[in-house]
């Protein structure tokens, strides 16, 4: 077998994948859901801390009308959850989501770098990354003295970490959406599918 042979032998065997390519957006749309259903309830459970936030200037956002941006805020991310999870309006969706994901990025984590969790051995690391982990280690060696750290770790299952609160989730989510933007929300597994189906088969 001759590489150009090779070459569409390779081709012909992931071709096969397609037959159930719906997998890859329903579990985007799954993992999604969690996280925006999560995001939008917390918001709402503490709704006017949320607006609080969303207008203080001073350790806030600063953003103006803070009631109508906390209230399309937690709406988008619990209604838009709800939409990704059952794949109806998918693309549209996408879109307030991407803003909201943007607005997260650039006016909350954007100062912290690109780190969601402080680790050296991440990209994007800064004095602020290593002034966390010399935290960390204080916080752990205080553990250590003056608590049961076996227990806590359960004999290093778990391990604390600190918090960098960068914008890489927030960047994940918005590539994750950015997907569903421009592919939909798959095969078989989505209202969006069906719809379509009905009214637009010659696509």
């Amino acid at each position: 077998m001759n590489i150009k042979s090779l070459i569409h032998w390779g081709h012909d065997q992931l071709d096969v994948a397609k037959s159930i390519d719906f997998v890859g957006p329903l579990a985007l749309r799954i993992y999604l859901f969690f996280v925006f259903w999560t995001a939008g309830n917390n918001k709402l459970a503490g709704f006017e801390g949320t607006v609080e936030w969303f207008g203080n200037t001073e350790w806030g956002l600063g953003l103006p009308f803070p009631e109508l941006m906390a209230f399309l805020a937690t709406w988008t991310e619990i209604i838009g959850a709800v939409l990704l999870l059952v794949g109806f309006a998918t693309r549209y969706i996408a879109i307030p989501l991407m803003v909201t994901m943007l607005v997260a990025i650039f006016a909350v984590h954007w100062p912290y770098g690109w780190q969601a969790v402080a680790d050296l051995q991440s990209p994007g690391v800064t004095d602020a990354t290593h002034e966390a982990i010399e935290r960390l280690g204080r916080a752990r060696d205080i553990l250590r003295e003056h608590a049961n750290y076996n227990w806590l770790t359960d004999g290093g299952r778990y391990s604390f970490v600190v918090s960098n609160n960068g914008i890489e989730w927030g960047v994940t989510y918005f590539v994750m959406l950015l997907m569903l933007f421009f592919n939909g929300a798959g095969k078989y597994l989505s209202i969006d599918y069906w719809i379509k189906a009905k009214y637009r088969p010659q696509d």
